[in-house]
């Protein structure tokens, strides 16, 4: 993370982590597809989204190449990311940390302090066309998994940022900037959520 996205990682009114094992195929994808959904609904000012793994086994590596061939092929750039493994800031940090999957969202758990476990959830969660309980690891598989990927983390990226526009929403609305053109201050505690 470079020291322009950390200020924005402090400084956003939401912040949305997105986790898998090693952090070069899903969450990447979903941090590609959900940056787009962001920047396309014009939030890109108050809303920071960033990836990580649960597991340290690329850092500083770029998403698989499949996972950027698949994205490509949709409009999206991966190419700018780098692996990482999540960090004890991260939970403070976001408002949101998506697991794609049962075992991340577990590890992801033991590391997190039980205060900011209310913030901890599976990507699936905001599904709004598919029935699917995990983003599956593509990794050992051929390119149609990660297309299924894609077809998963756009469906449930659709429902978060609908999501992410209620909390905003509220958040202006408790503050008295609902409908104003500037972005609402920053959210007073992390992780106001339902």
């Amino acid at each position: 993370m470079t020291a322009t996205s950390l200020l924005h990682a402090t400084s956003a009114d939401f912040s949305v982590l997105f986790i898998c094992m090693g952090n070069i195929c899903r969450s990447p994808t979903a941090h590609g597809v959900f940056r787009d959904r962001v920047r396309r609904a014009g939030l890109e000012h108050c809303v920071q989204v960033d990836s990580a793994g649960t597991h340290n086994y690329h850092p500083g590596d770029p998403p698989d190449q499949r996972s950027q061939r698949a994205a490509a092929m949709r409009g999206y750039d991966l190419s700018d990311l780098r692996a990482r493994q999540i960090r004890d800031e991260d939970f403070e940090r976001h408002h949101l940390l998506l697991a794609m999957d049962w075992d991340n969202l577990a590890l992801t758990e033991q590391r997190c302090p039980p205060s900011q476990r209310r913030k901890l959830r599976r990507l699936t969660e905001f599904c709004r066309r598919h029935e699917a309980t995990v983003v599956p690891d593509p990794y050992y598989g051929g390119e149609a998994g990660f297309m299924h990927v894609l077809d998963l983390i756009e469906d449930a990226c659709d429902g978060l940022l609908a999501h992410v526009q209620q909390q905003l929403h509220a958040a202006a609305s408790a503050t008295g900037t609902a409908g104003t053109t500037s972005p609402p201050p920053a959210m007073a505690a992390r992780g106001v959520l339902p």
